[in-house]
C-alpha cells in the first residue's frame, strides 16, 4: 500500500512538474510573439512617415495658394491697365480731333480803315489812342486786343499794318505814316463772340473818325449795314458749332 502510494506521488509530482515546464515555455513563447509583434519598425516608420506626408499635404496646397493669390493680381493688374489704356486712348483722340475740326472750319473777320491819299496815319497820334482804346504792343509786331483793358485774359482781336511788312516796329512809331490798319478776329473767337465783334467795330470806327478815314469790310469796300449783318451771322453760326 505504501509502494502504491509513493508512486501515486512520484507521478503527480512529475505530472505538476511537467505542466509547470509546459506553463513556462508557453508563457515564453507567447512574450516572444508579443514582442515581435511591438519590434517591427515598419508600422512606427509608417506613422512617423504619416505625419510627414499629411505635412507636405499641407504645405503644397498652401503652396498654390501663394501661387493663385499672386496670379490673381496681375490679371486684374491687367485688366486694369487695359482699361486705363483705352480710356487714355479715348481721351487722348477727343483732343486731337477737336483742333482738326476747329482748324477745318476757321475764319476771320476782317475791317480795314484807310485813310484819303497823301493823309496818311502818323504813328505818334496812332499809338497813343491805340492805347487808349486798350490795345497792347506784342513781340510779334501787332497791337492785341484782350478781354480785360489791362492785358490780360485771351486775345479778342488784333490790329496790323494795312500794308507791307503788316506789323509795327515800338521803337520807330514816332517815324510810322500809314495809310490804313486792319482789325480782325479769329472765328472761333476766344471770349464772347458778339461783344468781342462789337468792340472791333468800335474800335474801326473811333480809328476811322481819328484820322478822317473809310472803314472798310475784307473785300476793301466800303462797309455797309448788310455786311455789317453778315459778320454777325457769320459769329452766331461759329457759336453753334
Amino acid at each position: 500500500m505504501s509502494d502504491e502510494l509513493r508512486w501515486v506521488l512520484i507521478i503527480g509530482g512529475a505530472l505538476v512538474i511537467g505542466g509547470v515546464l509546459l506553463h513556462g515555455l508557453w508563457s515564453i513563447r507567447k512574450n516572444d510573439s508579443r514582442t515581435l509583434v511591438q519590434e517591427p519598425s515598419a508600422a512606427p516608420d509608417k506613422k512617423e512617415a504619416a505625419p510627414e506626408s499629411e505635412k507636405t499635404s499641407v504645405v503644397e496646397p498652401q503652396m498654390s495658394a501663394k501661387l493663385n493669390v499672386n496670379d490673381e493680381p496681375e490679371l486684374g493688374d491687367l485688366s486694369i491697365s487695359i482699361d486705363d489704356d483705352e480710356r487714355s486712348t479715348q481721351v487722348s483722340d477727343e483732343p486731337e480731333q477737336a483742333p482738326e475740326g476747329k482748324t477745318a472750319v476757321q475764319d476771320y473777320i476782317i475791317i480795314h480803315i484807310q485813310t484819303e491819299e497823301g493823309l496818311p496815319m502818323q504813328g505818334s497820334s496812332l499809338l497813343p489812342l491805340l492805347l487808349t482804346l486798350g490795345f497792347k504792343y506784342s513781340e510779334d509786331g501787332f497791337f492785341n486786343r484782350h478781354e480785360d483793358a489791362s492785358g490780360q485774359g485771351p486775345v479778342l482781336f488784333r490790329l496790323a499794318n494795312m500794308f507791307n511788312p503788316g506789323t509795327f516796329d515800338i521803337d520807330n512809331m514816332e517815324q510810322l505814316q500809314t495809310e490804313g490798319v486792319s482789325l480782325f478776329m479769329t472765328l472761333p473767337c476766344a471770349g464772347d463772340s458778339l461783344p468781342s465783334f462789337n468792340m472791333l467795330h468800335s474800335a474801326a470806327k473811333k480809328i476811322a473818325d481819328e484820322f478822317s478815314a473809310t472803314v472798310l469790310d475784307h473785300n476793301r469796300e466800303e462797309l455797309d449795314v448788310a455786311t455789317v449783318r453778315q459778320y454777325v451771322e457769320k459769329i452766331r453760326e461759329f457759336d453753334e458749332l
